[in-house]
């Protein structure tokens, strides 16, 4: 099954970063959030990406063309036109990445229409290129699959803006950093859509996803909610940022399932 990654944005509230780099490149333990958002996806076998771009383009175009040699041991005869002669192959020489430029201010909808021709599978993962969650992705797929609709989104509960304490009288029981909070939920992204959403996108670029083209699908009871309780993180700021640097350094990022 196809991964669409959105990877168009400019990432305004990260600029101490976003001016010389896309939001997804932003570094999370060393390696762009871009890359662990993939490595996810490839642990549970998905391995065939099509990243749609927008700013900075060339940034992860260069990142991942130079993939194999900046990762790799290689020989290289100066001669004219010898090629390199690699001598190890990194875990993720399975993966296959399609990079489509879909321009610089369009919006999500347009984005996810204009890559349509480079589908291969009728239907496909889609996330945004800045959240990391350990959500099941084997049960995700089997939920869409059973329920026969045209998309499903996981639906997460927003962590909290504020840490958490839980008093006893004056005792402070629990002092939580970063909490989850329990009423609502919300668009975690990590979405299986059906090849016919197509069918209510455009390529104009003022084309959004959220807002038009999901609420029809809502309305055509076209749209199911995959619950997921446990980890999830969006990176829209600094302090997001540090805290997702945090988990990787400590060993407890949730969502490293890896060796």
């Amino acid at each position: 099954m196809d991964v669409v990654i959105l990877c168009g944005g400019k990432g305004t509230r990260l600029s101490e970063e976003t001016m010389l780099k896309p939001k997804p490149m932003v570094e999370i333990g060393g390696k762009p959030i871009l890359w662990h958002i993939m490595k996810y996806y490839s642990s549970f076998g998905f391995n065939r990406f099509i990243l749609a771009l927008g700013y900075k383009s060339e940034y992860i175009k260069e990142y991942f063309y130079n993939y194999k040699v900046t990762n790799s041991d290689f020989t290289i005869n100066l001669k004219p036109d010898s090629p390199a002669v690699f001598h190890n192959s990194g875990k993720e020489s399975d993966w296959e990445i399609t990079f489509i430029d879909t321009g610089l201010d369009t919006l999500k909808g347009a984005r996810i229409k204009r890559i349509q021709k480079h589908l291969k599978t009728d239907n496909f993962h889609l996330t945004y290129g800045d959240g990391l969650s350990n959500v099941d992705l084997k049960s995700l797929v089997e939920f869409h699959k059973n329920h026969g609709k045209l998309a499903t989104v996981t639906a997460v509960r927003p962590p909290s803006r504020f840490g958490e304490m839980i008093l006893n009288s004056d005792d402070v029981d629990v002092f939580d950093e970063k909490s989850q909070m329990h009423t609502g939920f919300i668009n975690g992204g990590f979405f299986i859509l059906n090849a016919e959403v197509m069918d209510y996108l455009s390529e104009d670029e003022d084309c959004d996803f959220e807002f038009g083209p999901l609420q029809e699908i809502v309305n055509n009871k076209g749209l199911k909610a995959f619950k997921h309780h446990d980890f999830w993180q969006c990176m829209d700021n600094v302090r997001e940022r540090n805290f997702l640097n945090k988990l990787v350094e400590t060993g407890k990022a949730p969502w490293i399932n890896w060796k």
